[in-house]
């Protein structure tokens, strides 16, 4: 699969829109495109082709690394992501191995980060309706929070707010995402999985 190096690059953080689910484990996708937002200099509008909001701008150390990016927050539900998503890729030009899903992960310890190219949805349903909408040939940044604790329900587990021990160490955490997609969108994914699949 070849892809032209100059093409630009599509980040999208999954969450559900709407103030009440903004704490939420499930919006940590959200928060690491808030910050890389903030780190590029750019405010969330919306999109005119799409059901999200985005940002566009530019990404990486002055060069030949530097790469032009739109961040995205699909402002459809979690569940429903595919459809903006696939409609900012084809606005936008991007070819699907430039799309980059930032994303809560259950099988993974709170914190721990897992970069991959493709792969399945593992019961995520963000990424479910983005598979069924563009193939599975996107990169995934797997924000670990770990399994509910007893007998939680995993639906009531992602729509809860991060817990107060958790809350002390999330900054740290989601700046550590964010360096890891600027990581793979300049050096390429071998080069963040060694340095971030913690």
């Amino acid at each position: 699969m070849t892809t032209d190096a100059n093409a630009p690059w599509l980040i999208v953080g999954l969450g559900n829109p709407g103030p009440e689910y903004a704490a939420n484990r499930h919006n940590v996708g959200f928060m690491v495109a808030d910050l890389l937002a903030e780190r590029i200099g750019g405010k969330f509008k919306r999109a005119q082709k799409a059901q999200a909001q985005v940002v566009e701008g530019r990404m990486g150390p002055p060069g030949p690394a530097n790469r032009r990016v739109i961040l995205a927050k699909p402002m459809s539900y979690m569940n429903l992501s595919g459809g903006p998503v696939t409609a900012l890729r084809d606005f936008y030009k991007v070819p699907t191995a430039h799309v980059v899903a930032v994303h809560d992960e259950l099988d993974i310890d709170y914190g721990v980060l897992r970069l991959k190219l493709g792969g399945g949805d593992n019961g995520h349903n963000g990424l479910k309706s983005m598979t069924k909408a563009m193939g599975a040939d996107y990169h995934r940044v797997r924000f670990g929070i770990g399994r509910p604790p007893g007998r939680m329900q995993v639906a009531d587990f992602v729509l809860k707010d991060f817990s107060s021990t958790e809350r002390k160490e999330l900054d740290y955490f989601v700046d550590r995402a964010a360096d890891s997609v600027e990581c793979l969108v300049a050096e390429g994914l071998e080069r963040a999985q060694s340095a971030y699949n913690s």
